[in-house]
């Protein structure tokens, strides 16, 4: 009973924090990837169907150093990113979908979970 309190408890840590760096709601972001299709090209824990293999697997997100091999990982690389790839590695294979900068928010949020 005390592992799985305890394991919660750094789930919502882990949530808590992220969206604390991003000013975004995880389980929002949750959503949007799954709205927008995101697994269709990623493999993504946490989100129905997302299976996808043309994109890296996203699990551990939180970890990495880079986004898109080349730009650190923080959140507002990560904003810039998920809104305007092309802007950011021309002829890139993720797709500019028009993605607010509020929803960006919460989709950072969300990867930020995934460790």
């Amino acid at each position: 009973m005390f592992v799985v309190a305890f394991l919660s408890s750094a789930c919502n840590r882990s949530e808590n924090q992220a969206e604390a760096a991003t000013g975004g709601n995880a389980k929002v972001g949750r959503h949007l990837i799954y709205s927008y299709g995101c697994g269709s090209c990623h493999a993504i824990p946490g989100v129905a169907e997302a299976k996808g293999t043309l994109g890296p697997p996203l699990q551990g997100f939180a970890y990495r150093t880079y986004i898109a091999g080349s730009l650190q990982n923080t959140p507002e690389n990560l904003f810039r990113w998920i809104t305007k790839p092309q802007e950011v590695v021309a002829g890139s294979a993720m797709p500019d979908l028009g993605v607010s900068d509020r929803q960006a928010r919460d989709i950072a949020a969300y990867l930020y979970t995934l460790q």
